[in-house]
């Protein structure tokens, strides 16, 4: 999680959240460049009362303000692109799980297993254990193998939701009706918050989501468990 005076992301916890993160800076700074360059004229013409034929109606002027947007939108495109070519490619996944959303929880299941599946509801105010968060904790987070690809295959009982883990930078729509597919890998060893990002009715702010990296023994121990348990 961000600490309380961060102004900026989460750190990232996926290589294609690493990738999103540089593409904002990319952007952002292009869009400081124009604001500056914008302002400074615009400061100019107040400041001097320019009033130049050549400035004000130039062909040659109109050439550079036609062209540089259109480089910059590329200079935009080729970086956006390229993400979202990484964000949607899924090649062989090590694990596949179905988030199905609820009004107002969330179900997974493990399609590589036969029986492991379980709801994950928000673990109340009252019930929180010491370091645990307000209304992002859960009583049963959903536990991945840390450096493993993950195939989310991301769909809604009721009315739409959005399953959505700032971190490990995936969003996807949750529709009825329709299966969405995202993919994820975490980098890092933790545990990353997300929440619907989806309007779903009262109980919106109250269905997060949590993830947690495991290294792969452990994943393995937590499996065995949850199916020992069914």
């Amino acid at each position: 999680l961000a600490c309380p005076a961060q102004l900026g992301f989460q750190d990232a916890a996926s290589p294609v959240m690493e990738e999103l993160l540089h593409f904002h800076d990319h952007a952002l700074m292009i869009v400081f460049l124009i604001s500056a360059l914008v302002l400074y004229i615009i400061l100019n013409m107040i400041t001097a009362r320019v009033t130049d034929m050549y400035i004000l109606d130039s062909q040659e002027v109109e050439i550079i303000w036609t062209v540089l947007p259109a480089l910059v939108l590329v200079l935009i495109a080729l970086p956006s692109l390229r993400i979202l070519y990484l964000m949607d490619e899924i090649n062989d996944p090590h694990l596949t799980i179905k988030a199905l959303g609820h009004q107002w929880y969330w179900t997974y299941e493990y399609t590589d297993y036969e029986e492991l599946e379980f709801d994950s509801y928000m673990v109340h105010t009252e019930d929180l254990l010491p370091g645990h968060f307000r209304l992002l904790e859960t009583d049963y987070r959903m536990v991945v193998p840390v450096e493993s690809p993950i195939r989310m295959l991301i769909s809604a009982e009721d009315v739409l939701h959005s399953w959505a883990v700032p971190s490990l930078g995936v969003k996807m729509d949750a529709v009825p009706g329709r299966l969405n597919q995202a993919t994820f890998i975490a980098s890092r060893i933790g545990v990353f918050y997300g929440q619907c990002s989806e309007i779903c009715g009262a109980n919106h702010s109250f269905m997060p989501i949590v993830v947690e990296a495991t290294p792969l023994n452990n994943f393995e121990d937590w499996t065995a468990l949850m199916l020992s348990n069914e």
